[in-house]
């Protein structure tokens, strides 16, 4: 039943309708900040990969978008609690991988395997949502589609996408700066049970310490190397769905 399920979902799609859009991001940040790329040597030419960030702000997948060349799959949240609405069409006409934060999303697992399984590009952010504006640890999403893949993993690092209205709001245009890391994996083991999630807590650590090297040393939160800074970040570990999941 799973592999029908896999073979049903079609790698890429709505080519089209996110190319026009693809072409608006990219106007549309070049009018509203000075938004750099680097590490575009980084990028790999070609799937499976598994693309994670750093998730601060609603515009983040924008950013990613504008920032990687490829045909990119995301998974989200169901409900966009920390975006404006009037932005929240945007992830509905491009088309995203829908989980309802909080409880198991089988259908949305299926797909992103298949996404991968196509040698195609998955976008997912280990946090699993923007309530805090420091690196908080994973949740296991994006671990166990690492695992459970083999797909390669490529880190980015998002910085100043929250200085962008403000600024707009001064006359002046924000400096947003996307770092793009080296790949690194794959993790090669069976995910079989509860016992293996020490192991996926592992992979979900070190994709966020690679993250972390990608911004300013002041967001690291968590996986800073400065004390005071861990310190300041105690609580935003704190998963807003663990006691009532989405839907």
């Amino acid at each position: 039943m799973e592999e029908n399920s896999l073979q049903q979902f079609r790698y890429p799609r709505r080519r089209l309708l996110r190319g026009a859009l693809r072409n608006l991001i990219k106007v549309a940040y070049a009018a509203l900040s000075d938004f750099n790329i680097i590490g575009t040597e980084n990028l790999p030419d070609k799937g499976p990969l598994l693309v994670v960030a750093n998730h601060f702000s609603f515009m983040d997948p924008v950013a990613v978008i504008r920032s990687v060349p490829y045909p990119i799959e995301f998974v989200g949240g169901f409900q966009m609690p920390n975006a404006p609405a009037s932005v929240t069409w945007l992830p509905k006409v491009w088309g995203y991988l829908p989980v309802y934060r909080g409880s198991v999303s089988r259908r949305a697992l299926i797909a992103s395997q298949a996404v991968l399984k196509q040698n195609g590009v998955l976008g997912i952010f280990p946090e699993a949502g923007n309530w805090a504006t420091v690196l908080r640890p994973a949740r296991p999403g994006a671990a166990f589609l690492a695992a459970r893949t083999n797909a390669p993993i490529l880190p980015i690092g998002i910085h100043g996408l929250l200085d962008v209205f403000p600024s707009i709001r001064k006359g002046k245009r924000a400096v947003v700066t996307v770092r793009i890391g080296k790949p690194f994996g794959p993790y090669n083991f069976s995910v079989r049970n509860r016992a293996d999630r020490k192991q996926i807590d592992e992979i979900g650590n070190e994709i966020m310490r690679k993250i972390a090297e990608l911004i300013p040393p002041e967001w690291r939160g968590h996986y800073s190397e400065d004390p005071a800074i861990r310190e300041a970040a105690k609580g935003t570990e704190i998963y807003p769905w663990d006691e009532t999941p989405e839907g």
